[in-house]
């Protein structure tokens, strides 16, 4: 199976087993995991691959407001990101509905 240290392909899809393979990511450093997780998916996946991902996150009972090591979710750190704008509303639709 191939993961998150794959090369990044922008046009591949992603069936669901790989997709859920990011809710196993474990961090090198102190960082909260569910943090590690979806930052990780952020990076790799593409808007629709995480907008699947954060279901599986919210279903499996994760935490959509970890925090990394600078005190900041995930959308607090997107918020500057040009190309971000499809991944923060997934996250502010995610939260909203939970």
């Amino acid at each position: 199976m191939s993961g998150p240290s794959q090369p990044k392909v922008t046009d591949e899809v992603w069936d669901d087993e790989r997709v859920r393979s990011f809710l196993n990511l474990k961090p090198y450093d102190e960082t909260d995991e569910d943090y590690h997780a979806l930052q990780n998916a952020y990076e790799y996946m593409r808007a629709d691959d995480f907008r699947r991902f954060v279901k599986f996150f919210q279903t499996a009972g994760r935490n959509l407001h970890a925090k990394n090591l600078n005190g900041e979710t995930l959308l607090q750190r997107i918020e500057s990101h040009e190309a971000a704008s499809d991944y923060r509303d997934i996250l502010r639709e995610a939260t909203n509905s939970a």
